[in-house]
């Protein structure tokens, strides 16, 4: 799957005359066509990231990890784990195994709009 620049994405926009900064969303009830406008926006690629967990560490206790090492993370086995999109915060889910694949399940979404998508 190829990268899409800025620019392009702004070409884009234009040549659609789609911008960003245009009013939210429209409402469920809006017309077909006005959803169907919108269906342009299922194009763009995203970056879609798991975090199981994170730490700070000093950069001493980094140098002197080896293969032997844990690294004590900040979350509880078994909670759910933080699904971002483009690095914000999406949902909470749970990996499953699916058909041999690794798969996630959505336990919560966690109200992030567009708009903190796009930042």
């Amino acid at each position: 799957m190829s990268q899409v620049t800025d620019s392009e994405l702004d070409n884009l926009l234009n040549d659609a005359g789609l911008a960003l900064d245009e009013p939210s969303m429209p409402s469920p009830e809006a017309s077909p066509a006005a959803r169907q406008d919108l269906s342009f926006f299922g194009k763009i690629p995203v970056n879609l990231t798991l975090e199981v967990a994170s730490t700070e560490i000093s950069l001493k206790e980094l140098m002197e990890v080896d293969t032997s090492s844990v690294i004590v993370l900040d979350k509880l086995a078994g909670e759910p784990l933080d699904l971002k999109v483009n690095g914000a915060l999406f949902a909470k889910a749970e990996v499953v195994v699916m058909n041999g694949n690794y798969g996630l399940r959505v336990l919560e979404l966690c109200g992030a709009g567009l708009d903190d998508l796009t930042r």
